[in-house]
């Protein structure tokens, strides 16, 4: 079974927004349950990318993947312009909170299969210290983080 909490980022296209080159990537993730993608669409001259709240469900990463490769290029334009709607000002520290609710999932996951024992007691245990040491490591970054505004970068 794989780990919940780590991802893989698929490169799907590079579309043309508003006279605007946005390349477009899939970043799927595991739940527990199925893999989730998430379509990122990074503004090619700054380099901002912004995250489309809808989600593409998948068997598998590659099941997703495929899913997000079937979209036309309206629809990647219609997912576009909802990330873009959504701007976030402070997407470090946004990421960063993501990540760290994601290893809470994690964590949250592993203790419940360790109480069930589906779990064994021995590598969920270290499992759990390697989730709480990248817990740590995060909140460390978090004030650095704090209070950046992404920049347009013209």
């Amino acid at each position: 079974m794989p780990k919940d909490s780590e991802y893989t980022d698929h490169p799907i296209r590079t579309i043309i927004v508003d006279r605007q080159d946005y390349d477009v990537v899939l970043r799927v993730a595991f739940d527990g349950v199925e893999y989730v993608g998430h379509l990122w669409f990074t503004h090619v001259p700054s380099k901002l990318s912004y995250q489309d709240h809808g989600s593409v469900p998948g068997i598998s990463a590659l099941d997703a993947v495929r899913k997000a490769n079937e979209y036309t290029e309206r629809e990647m334009e219609q997912r576009c312009y909802r990330a873009l709607s959504e701007k976030r000002r402070f997407n470090r520290l946004r990421r960063a909170t993501d990540q760290m609710i994601d290893k809470i999932r994690h964590l949250n996951r592993v203790v419940v299969g360790l109480e069930k024992g589906i779990v064994e007691q021995e590598s969920g245990k270290k499992e759990l210290n390697e989730i709480q040491g990248q817990l740590l490591d995060i909140v460390r970054t978090l004030r650095d983080h704090a209070g950046v505004e992404d920049e347009e970068k013209e």
